[in-house]
């Protein structure tokens, strides 16, 4: 940056100790990158005296063509504008520039210009360039959070946890967010000026990027791809051809570089967490705090009437007639981001929703948010945006029909309190699952939760025990956790309370399904008639053989229980409904004695193998919170060096070694 012909001979930006003080040092040290709200100060070297009634001034560009001009003031006017200072000691000249809390994000080109007491430029430096993002520790920045500990899990913390499975076995992923990595900041601004908006006029985009609301709404478009160049393709039928599975998956940064070195081109594939993780790399990437959340028993409410309506015909089987229908999801992620709502009635600032699954239309675009969270416990669907759709994700009913030859439909069950259970995020204080769930709701049968109903349009009727059972009998499904590979049985029992004996017609049906309720095999069905005696329970043991859905499971592994019971004298039929996943057995990783720097360490991966038949071929994948990733069979990190051996694992047996050398 030296220029050796004028009064600017060189530029310090002053990088190192500027990115400490503003906490960008993580993402890089050698450029400058400053947060809003906070002064930083550059150095100038100069030849000379800057020459009397001569003074310098500063304008800022933005944009790739500079669509937007900032003149920098010279002396502090009104919050909303940027000005500077500057200080002579011999030659040097510091110059300290104050950015407003609501200055826009971005990359900026700095043109510093020495002009004659006429007004004319006589030199002009503009090769200094610099990125500002938000700023969560500045009060006056919108994206404030006033907790530290929350600050370094929510903005600075790079390795997280997903939570995944059902609500009564939960199960947690590792995901490396990687939001401070190499160009990781470069590639989150390529994904804004993709968006649509961008495209379409970067000059009123750029203008809008100094809101929170805007960026974090255009980065969940922006993560999908349904209709824009956006960075990940969905993909739910488990034929994953020509990409890489979304489970297979175990952090951001691989995604987003491979999305831009193929010049904005999707990369495949992806499902929810995939698209929350993503979306929770580049907000922290930019500033501002974001958590990702599961919520367990989600609903997905195609027609905004607050109630999930599956259909089945008289064989208890989905109904396929090519309609976009109402399902329920064993688990569903999205993102809650921190930021006040200035653009909403007083009341809702904190976190709110967002989430970049590509499910219905918002405003013309595939996403979903910012949404308030207390506007969802509430009950204020009125609030921007999309707040009916997320307060049905959990509040939802889920009522089963059954559709008749004649279709007649028959409601067999209601479930009012089955959704939105045990909604999670990783616990600021480690590696551990925090219940959020009161977050988002009252407490199930409470007189405010009641009122919220009421308030939401959603009918209030009295708590039930999860389903409409008319008549003196129940009916409940048990099972144990089984692991995937074994035998396991599932246990229907039927209680009678009445005071007569009841003779009834059992239907058992098992199903494997996908997370989000896609039909994929029956398993095992059958039918039996049972007589309970009065005040008396029959249980009927449903066997399940690894042969009877080894070829129907799909990568999470859920099966779906389905007991349907007739008798005469009760006014309904009833029906009740469990999900079973199914556990992979426990990996073991030993790794004898202590890890040195530049030594060699030897781990140790074992587990047993549950299936009847021999495994070959597998891999081991390792994900390592230096930000790098290990995999036996190719190496993507940057910090060691690794070598590996496996074999065949037959039944009841399994393991393997690699050997790495930790280099930092």
């Amino acid at each position: 940056m030296a220029n050796h012909n004028g009064l600017i001979n060189d530029v310090d930006l002053r990088s190192h100790e500027n990115n400490l003080a503003h906490r960008t040092r993580e993402i890089d040290r050698e450029r400058l990158i400053v947060r809003r709200g906070q002064p930083f100060s550059i150095t100038l070297q100069c030849s000379k005296s800057l020459p009397p009634k001569h003074h310098l001034e500063l304008v800022l560009h933005l944009g790739k063509r500079d669509e937007v001009l900032i003149k920098v003031q010279k002396e502090r006017g009104a919050g909303d504008k940027w000005w500077f200072n500057q200080q002579r000691a011999q030659d040097e000249m510091l110059l300290t520039l104050h950015s407003p809390a609501d200055a826009i994000i971005g990359q900026y080109r700095l043109a510093v210009l020495m002009m004659s007491p006429d007004g004319r430029i006589l030199e002009k430096t503009d090769k200094i360039k610099f990125h500002l993002l938000f700023n969560p520790w500045c009060k006056d920045d919108v994206v404030y959070l006033p907790d530290e500990s929350l600050l370094q899990e929510y903005v600075m913390n790079e390795d997280g946890v997903i939570y995944m499975g059902t609500w009564d076995y939960i199960k947690s992923n590792p995901w490396n967010y990687g939001q401070f990595e190499d160009y990781v900041m470069d590639i989150c601004f390529e994904v804004l000026d993709n968006s649509k908006d961008a495209l379409k006029n970067s000059k009123m985009d750029v203008e809008h990027r100094y809101d929170p609301v805007y960026v974090s709404r255009v980065i969940t478009a922006m993560v999908n791809s349904n209709g824009d160049r956006g960075v990940l393709t969905g993909r739910w039928d488990d034929s994953y051809s020509g990409g890489v599975p979304p489970y297979r998956w175990t952090g951001s940064v691989p995604i987003l570089q491979q999305w831009s070195k193929a010049g904005a081109r999707a990369v495949k594939y992806g499902q929810c967490w995939v698209f929350a993780a993503v979306a929770c790399t580049a907000l922290r990437c930019l500033g501002i705090p974001t958590r990702l959340i599961t919520n367990f028993s989600s609903a997905h409410d195609v027609d905004g009437n607050l109630s999930i309506d599956i259909l089945l015909n008289e064989r208890l089987e989905p109904l396929a007639d090519g309609r976009k229908k109402d399902s329920s999801w064993n688990f569903h992620c999205w993102v809650e981001s921190w930021m006040k709502r200035d653009d909403l009635p007083k009341g809702y600032d904190g976190w709110q929703v967002l989430d970049p699954t590509p499910q219905e239309l918002s405003d013309g675009e595939f996403c979903c948010g910012p949404c308030p969270v207390t506007a969802i416990k509430e009950g204020n669907l009125g609030v921007k945006y999309d707040a009916p759709f997320v307060f049905a994700e959990v509040n939802a009913d889920i009522i089963h029909w059954i559709v008749q030859r004649d279709g007649q439909r028959k409601k067999v069950s209601v479930d009012q309190s089955g959704v939105g259970r045990n909604i999670s995020t990783k616990s600021v204080y480690g590696d551990y699952r925090d219940d959020v769930t009161l977050h988002y709701k009252y407490p199930e049968g409470s007189k405010e939760e009641r009122a919220v109903y009421k308030k939401a349009g959603r009918k209030v009727t009295e708590p039930t025990n999860g389903s409409a059972e008319p008549g003196h009998l129940k009916l409940s499904i048990k099972h144990a956790k089984p692991v995937f590979g074994t035998d396991f049985d599932v246990i229907v029992e039927v209680k009678n309370e009445g005071s007569r004996d009841a003779h009834a017609k059992l239907t058992m049906l098992v199903m494997a399904v996908t997370y989000h309720s896609l039909h994929r095999g029956e398993c095992q069905r059958q039918t039996i008639s049972v007589t309970v005696p009065a005040h008396k329970a029959h249980k009927e043991v449903l066997r399940l053989h690894y042969d009877d859905y080894a070829r129907y499971v799909s990568e999470h592994h859920p099966m779906r229980v389905k007991a349907f019971l007739e008798a005469p004298g009760e006014n309904e039929p009833i029906m009740t409904v469990a999900n079973i996943p199914l556990s992979m057995p426990e990996l073991l990783v030993q790794v004898p004695g202590k890890a040195f720097v530049w030594d060699q360490v030897t781990a140790y991966i074992s587990f047993t193998n549950p299936l009847p038949v021999a495994l070959k071929g597998g891999v081991f994948t390792a994900a390592r919170p230096l930000r790098s990733m290990l995999m036996v069979t190719y190496l993507r990190a940057r910090r060691c060096l690794l070598s590996s051996y496996s074999h065949p694992c037959g039944p009841g047996s399994g393991s393997s070694w690699w050997t790495f050398t930790v280099i930092d």
